[in-house]
């Protein structure tokens, strides 16, 4: 009989130890159903900022396009306004100097009038960078010829 009632302690400690171990497993599935519902929670609110988000960006998308349009059509309204302005000014000096002949062959849009001569653009280019730095070697010399009387003194 003490071997039963030894049995039945064990059986009662082993009952003891299963229902705190079921108590323990309740309190971790408690705590990761609440985990479960605050991640399932979080999730939609997530998705619905991605929406909001995804939406945003539609928008933003539709005004830059209209704002490229609106600016490739105002850079067209530009040039055209200037080749307008150069139609006028080529009709205003036709008007006024009714005897030149502006269809021969000297008016040549791609000259220019530089110290009283007609010089193609790309010419006067050069001529004036060549010019620029013979006048700085100009000046150079002019400064290094100042200092040498001072320095024989």
């Amino acid at each position: 009989m003490e071997e039963f009632q030894g049995k039945v302690n064990k059986l009662e400690e082993e009952k003891a130890a299963l229902k705190k171990e079921k108590e323990g497993w309740e309190e971790e599935r408690k705590r990761l159903v609440t985990w479960r519902v605050r991640c399932l929670d979080s999730e939609g609110k997530l998705n619905k900022r991605i929406g909001e988000l995804e939406e945003d960006y539609d928008e933003l998308k539709e005004k830059y396009d209209g704002a490229i349009c609106e600016l490739d059509d105002l850079k067209n309204c530009i040039i055209q306004e200037h080749i307008n302005g150069f139609e006028k000014g080529l009709c205003q000096a036709a008007f006024s100097h009714q005897e030149v002949d502006m269809t021969n062959s000297k008016f040549d849009v791609n000259k220019d009038v530089i110290d009283g001569k007609l010089v193609k653009e790309d010419e006067s280019g050069a001529d004036e960078e060549a010019e620029k730095k013979a006048a700085e070697e100009g000046k150079e010399a002019g400064d290094a010829g100042e200092v040498a009387p001072d320095a024989a003194e």
